[in-house]
């Protein structure tokens, strides 16, 4: 069995692995099985009422798990995703309690290493919180990772692939967009490819 497929497995088993996003390493587990996701939370060491994002490999899956989208989403999606930006919606009722911990929202990632998106389509909608232990730094060095969790975790190395900087967040939940989180992607950056879309002051 090559490492991909015991990856593979280990998320149907419904176990938490180490994969690289294009910012920073992420923790990813199966985002629909409620035990998967409870021995992430537990890993980490993570607040249970800090929501989750759903990692998706493709609009149409932020469309079945979201509602009021705005008109532009198709635009966004394909000038940035797969991508460092994290796009937060109002969730409908296909997102799990234990996801967005009973939030009205829910935030989508696309992250761009391919091998991690590959593992998103096969076995996802998947979440992936930064691969640290709760209140330490994200992860960038995958040895390091997995000396702080102090237990063998599968996982996929590509230290060389990460920038280390988080992604940007952006909320369009609202009438108009705000930004919860600044990362490589801007405001400038953001209405320069959507000239229609508009920030609160």
């Amino acid at each position: 069995m090559t490492k991909h497929d015991k990856i593979g497995q280990a998320l149907k088993a419904g176990q938490a692995v180490i994969l690289p996003t294009e910012t920073v390493y992420g923790l990813f587990a199966r985002a629909l099985d409620k035990e998967a996701v409870a021995k992430l939370y537990a890993l980490k060491g993570r607040p249970k009422e800090k929501a989750l994002n759903l990692n998706v490999a493709s609009l149409a899956d932020i469309y079945t798990y979201s509602t009021h989208q705005p008109p532009y989403l198709k635009r966004l999606v394909d000038h940035f995703l797969p991508g460092p930006l994290t796009i937060i919606l109002p969730a409908n009722d296909q997102v799990p309690v234990w996801v967005n911990a009973g939030l009205a929202t829910v935030g989508f990632r696309m992250p761009s290493h391919p091998k991690t998106l590959a593992y998103i389509k096969d076995f996802g909608p998947l979440v992936g919180p930064s691969a640290n232990l709760s209140g330490h730094s994200s992860g960038r060095q995958y040895e390091a990772i997995q000396q702080a969790f102090q237990q063998p975790l599968l996982g996929l190395a590509d230290d060389a692939f990460l920038t280390g900087q988080d992604s940007t967040i952006v909320d369009l939940s609202g009438e108009k967009a705000k930004i919860l989180r600044q990362g490589s992607i801007t405001q400038a950056d953001l209405q320069a490819a959507i000239p229609e879309l508009r920030f609160e002051d």
